[in-house]
């Protein structure tokens, strides 16, 4: 199995500065971290961007990605990012499956007009370098298996990937079967313990399925990273227990 990076994203602690986030993560031992653009890394400003990039080298900790909330409309919307993630020295952004529809709702016209869009922002991507990843998320096309096959089916470019993350409101065994089949196509998992309801546990609860979920999901041919992502109760102190657990389980899917 590939070996897999453990990470933080930073959008779990949004009431921390910059030198927190890096801060935790360098005390946890975790490899990097995906930066978000609403709070730590806004859209546009490079100076910052390149400012955290530095901080991050002089700590040792990776870059993993950018995290954006370009959801596939205009273009032009795209280009700030592309830039932003170029000055963070980000590999991949992660951007959104389209608008607040659920797959089973988008127009043919709504769809091709994302298609379009998205497969101008591959496009620019890799012109520097950069992948896309979806986030695989409720009230996009990732939030059931099939609408995000159709979008990754209309976006064959070598550098578009999808995230993975457990959506709570369908059985673990639906949740292997969404791994099995994204594996060519995965990029980073956003890890947590969720269960229905949305009620978020520490990931110590959720030990055995994210063994299962790292296993079902190991032929990415991305350079996957682990994030953690919205701790319990968003306690500091319940992020070092799960960094430590995160840190286990990666270790033990390496014996396997």
């Amino acid at each position: 199995m590939m070996e897999m990076l453990s990470g933080l994203t930073s959008v779990t602690f949004r009431n921390l500065s910059v030198d927190e986030i890096i801060a935790l993560c360098v005390q946890a031992g975790l490899d990097g971290i995906e930066w978000g653009s609403d709070v730590h890394v806004p859209v546009g400003d490079l100076a910052l961007a390149k400012q955290v990039k530095e901080k991050c080298h002089e700590q040792g900790i990776q870059i993993l990605a950018y995290g954006s909330y370009y959801r596939g409309g205009d273009v032009a919307q795209f280009h700030d990012v592309l830039a932003t993630a170029q000055a963070i020295g980000a590999k991949i952004i992660r951007i959104w499956a389209g608008y607040h529809v659920h797959p089973d709702e988008i127009s043919d016209a709504q769809f091709d007009e994302l298609v379009s869009n998205l497969t101008q922002a591959a496009v620019l991507a890799k012109e520097k370098g950069i992948a896309l990843g979806f986030e695989y998320h409720r009230r996009t096309m990732s939030e059931t298996l099939a609408g995000a096959k159709r979008l990754l089916d209309a976006l064959p470019m070598d550098n578009v990937f999808t995230y993975w993350q457990p959506n709570p409101d369908i059985t673990y065994e639906q949740q292997l079967a969404e791994l099995d089949a994204l594996a060519p196509r995965l990029a980073h998992y956003h890890v947590f313990a969720w269960e229905k309801g949305n009620i978020r546990y520490p990931l110590a609860h959720g030990v055995n399925k994210w063994q299962n979920y790292i296993a079902h999901g190991a032929k990415h041919p991305y350079p996957s990273a682990a994030i953690l992502e919205f701790v319990k109760d968003d306690k500091v102190e319940q992020f070092r227990e799960d960094a430590a657990v995160l840190k286990q389980i990666l270790a033990d899917s390496m014996k396997c």
